[in-house]
């Protein structure tokens, strides 16, 4: 899959598998559930953002990325601490 802005192709599997273990990850860090973690993503646009620069996300550490997309999320009114 050909992300938009890029010319580098990301297989699906991959980018799936990112963006799961992420969910969970972020979901651990707030003490969320797995769906609870995805559907706040969802709503903050934060998977669209990963769908977006995927590029540069999943070449940053875990801890990073929740970091910047949590914050991201609270620019967009989540309410995550």
């Amino acid at each position: 899959m050909e992300t938009k802005g890029s010319s580098k192709e990301y297989d699906i599997k991959d980018k799936l598998e990112w963006m799961l273990i992420f969910s969970s990850e972020f979901g651990q860090r707030f003490g969320l559930t797995l769906k609870q973690a995805y559907n706040y993503l969802c709503r903050y646009q934060a998977i669209d953002f990963i769908d977006k620069h995927y590029g540069y996300v999943h070449t940053q550490s875990f801890q990073s990325m929740i970091d910047d997309i949590g914050e991201y999320c609270r620019r967009k009114g989540g309410m995550l601490v």
